[in-house]
């Protein structure tokens, strides 16, 4: 059977459990046509690159499909209905991705850097002692001059 991956996302004012309540919806929609989920990831909620529907965040997941092409269509076909999506795409693939993808594995990676102190991400600039040098060769000229 050919291989999908299918990817929705969900209004952001949805708790996680209505979004995993979406997803096994969209899970039985496909077993239930004969094909199977390999895998499915829930990406969180997400800030969107620009505002879709009144919503600037939505609850990303992704779904790893085995599946006939009709199955795949009538999940589409119940995606575009669902009101508590906003949008969704899915995508023919040769071969799922083994491990986990490319987004959880970016959001490890955040979590292993952990924070970057009080800095604020900066580095030396925020520190405000820049300019304290000069102005302290600015005073002492000053004060030895009066």
């Amino acid at each position: 059977m050919p291989l999908y991956e299918h990817v929705f996302l969900a209004r952001q004012d949805l708790a996680q459990a209505q979004v995993d309540a979406l997803a096994e919806t969209a899970s039985k929609i496909v077993t239930d046509a004969g094909g199977k989920i390999a895998r499915t990831e829930n990406w969180g909620l997400r800030s969107l690159a620009y505002r879709i529907k009144k919503n600037r965040k939505a609850h990303y997941v992704m779904l790893d499909i085995d599946a006939p092409a009709p199955a795949v269509a009538e999940l589409e076909r119940q995606t575009q209905i669902n009101e508590d999506v906003i949008r969704y795409v899915t995508i023919r693939v040769d071969a799922h991705e083994e491990g986990p993808s490319a987004m959880m594995r970016r959001n490890d990676r955040d979590r292993e850097r952990g924070d970057r102190g009080d800095r604020g991400g900066r580095g030396d600039r925020d520190r405000g002692d820049r300019d304290r040098g000069p102005r302290r060769e600015r005073e002492e000229f000053e004060s030895v001059g009066q």
